[in-house]
């Protein structure tokens, strides 16, 4: 396995992260113990989850990824051999407190006892925010619209929490980072991090903690793929120049870059087969001609496109960890064996080549 620093800490995190949110719901907990034991013995030490899970998002099976994780520590005693993430949800789930804005000092609180309790520790090590309260282009929307409401924009300046109440808005980015530094200091998470974020919700969190000495996020949670390479267009320098790196999530595209729906193949337990109307983006047919034609390099490559795709993204300069996720133990060591695969540079001209003519066909 290989490893890398977690931002500006002195925590090596594995370069394969497992992820965790097809346990409860796709997975048993048994197969979810399988899982893990075998992403440990490989030295996967890296471990997400979210309050959320398991996925698809449902009241009846929320917080069951953590549980099932929770159940591994007590049985297993292995707490300690495992850089933890989990994530508190942003607006809009209104089965979780209500569904409102969810970054006040209130909803921190239940968040994190609640994980604490469910994942049976006492710490968190990366605690992260889902996705942004404020209204903003994620979770597969492409373009950013600026909104205002009443004659008046729902902007400001990241500071004045005052502002954003008067107006409907969002917890500011500065009573964020201060709540989260509580807890930092009574030891119940020891680092944060972001997720589904933008450029200027980045930059912006980077200048604050900075500028007040609150705490720095060392880790940004974005879907990163051959499909879907938007993070090397904004994201990419701030990550390199300020050393927080991407935890690159969906790197398979939900399973299209393994090339198994290819030829408008459904296989019965799929996730897309089970779910499939909860992920569409990757059906557009720009994403269908892009998936053909690196899985036809692949092909030519000799390596499957699944190893091909995790390649690539484990080679990105800005790269911390590749979250994979499994239903299989044959897919799972398929996607851990990705980090023994270092792709040619031609290999790599030619993904470029594909790209170039494919832009990032999905959001």
């Amino acid at each position: 396995m290989k490893f890398k620093k977690l931002g500006n800490t002195d925590i090596n995190v594995s370069l394969i992260c497992l992820g965790t949110m097809n346990m409860g719901e796709q997975n048993t907990q048994e197969e979810s113990f399988e899982q893990m034991d075998y992403s440990l013995e490989k030295g996967v030490n890296f471990f997400d989850t979210a309050e959320v899970y398991a996925v698809p998002p449902r009241k009846e099976t929320q917080g069951e990824s953590e549980e099932i994780i929770g159940n591994w520590f007590t049985e297993k005693k292995k707490r300690d051999k495992v850089i933890l993430a989990t994530k508190c949800v942003g607006a809009g789930v209104d089965w979780i407190r209500g569904g409102g804005n969810q970054f006040s000092e209130k909803n921190f609180t239940q968040a994190i006892e609640g994980s604490l309790k469910r994942l049976k520790t006492d710490y968190i090590d990366l605690y992260q925010l889902h996705w942004p309260e404020r209204d903003t282009n994620f979770f597969g929307t492409r373009d950013y619209e600026h909104k205002i409401t009443d004659g008046v924009e729902l902007e400001f300046d990241g500071i004045d929490s005052s502002k954003t109440a008067e107006h409907g808005g969002w917890n500011s980015f500065e009573s964020i980072l201060k709540v989260l530094k509580k807890f930092i200091t009574q030891g119940k998470i020891r680092h944060i991090g972001v997720s589904n974020e933008t450029p200027w919700g980045f930059a912006k969190y980077l200048e604050i903690s900075e500028r007040l000495n609150l705490p720095k996020i060392v880790s940004v949670q974005n879907p990163y793929n051959l499909l879907n390479r938007a993070y090397d267009i904004g994201m990419s320098e701030i990550s390199c120049r300020e050393n927080v790196g991407l935890l690159a999530y969906s790197p398979l595209a939900i399973g299209y870059l393994s090339g198994k729906y290819r030829e408008n193949k459904i296989p019965e337990k799929s996730r897309i087969g089970l779910f499939g109307q909860f992920w569409t983006r990757y059906k557009e047919p720009a994403a269908i001609r892009a998936t053909d034609e690196y899985f036809k390099l692949a092909k030519d490559s000799g390596i499957s496109l699944t190893q091909m795709a995790l390649a690539f993204v484990n080679s990105r300069p800005f790269m911390t960890s590749n979250i994979i996720g499994a239903t299989t133990m044959e897919q799972l060591k398929e996607n851990i064996g990705s980090v023994d695969i270092d792709l040619s540079n031609e290999i790599i001209e030619k993904i470029n080549l594909i790209h170039a003519n494919n832009p990032n066909p999905t959001p």
